[in-house]
């Protein structure tokens, strides 16, 4: 696992120890930032269910002005903080031990540009964050989800649903705040 684009282009990362987390793959990531595209610029990050933090140390790599990693798991949390240093962004990221939930319910983190929920796949949780996340969205955000093709994505009121992209089992849902007329251009 590495950082594919930016300043810390090439940087090797790490994965934490055990089953709890599914690294993403470089083809999705690429993907994914190619759809972003100049939308990271200066963007205020949000990575749910961080895992190793790959994705939003991507971001940052590629100009996103902060972000905010949340993730329960404490090897996952020891492995994200490593991954920052190794990176040589660990100034603009911070680390949150805890619940998604209780976190959504309780930051007092500014409004977010750019959202990657990636939850468990045997949870299945996306509706309860993607509700909890709609305080927390500057207009125009773009909320993407990673989940098993199987598993449909609600769109609550708020949220637009703008694209997506399958990858064996895996999906990328790309959802947009409001009416989703912000800055949303193929």
């Amino acid at each position: 696992m590495r950082v594919i684009a930016g300043s810390a282009r090439g940087r090797q990362l790490v994965s934490p120890r055990g089953t709890a987390t599914r690294p993403i793959t470089d083809r999705v990531k690429e993907t994914l930032f190619g759809i972003l595209g100049e939308r990271v610029i200066g963007a205020r990050v949000l990575d749910l269910y961080a895992g190793s933090g790959s994705v939003g140390i991507e971001a940052l790599s590629r100009g996103a002005a902060s972000c905010e990693f949340v993730e329960r798991d404490h090897r996952a949390v020891a492995a994200i903080r490593e991954n920052l240093d190794r990176a040589d962004v660990a100034k603009d990221g911070s680390v949150h031990q805890m619940d998604v939930l209780r976190y959504l319910d309780h930051a007092a983190d500014p409004l977010f540009n750019l959202v990657f929920v990636d939850p468990p796949y045997e949870e299945r949780a996306i509706l309860a964050p993607l509700e909890r996340l709609l305080a927390r969205l500057a207009r125009g955000a773009v909320v993407v989800v990673k989940h098993h093709w199987r598993t449909p994505i609600p769109e609550p009121s708020g949220l637009t649903r703008w694209r997506e992209r399958r990858f064996g089992e895996t999906t990328l849902t790309f959802l947009v705040a409001n009416d989703g007329a912000d800055g949303v251009e193929e």
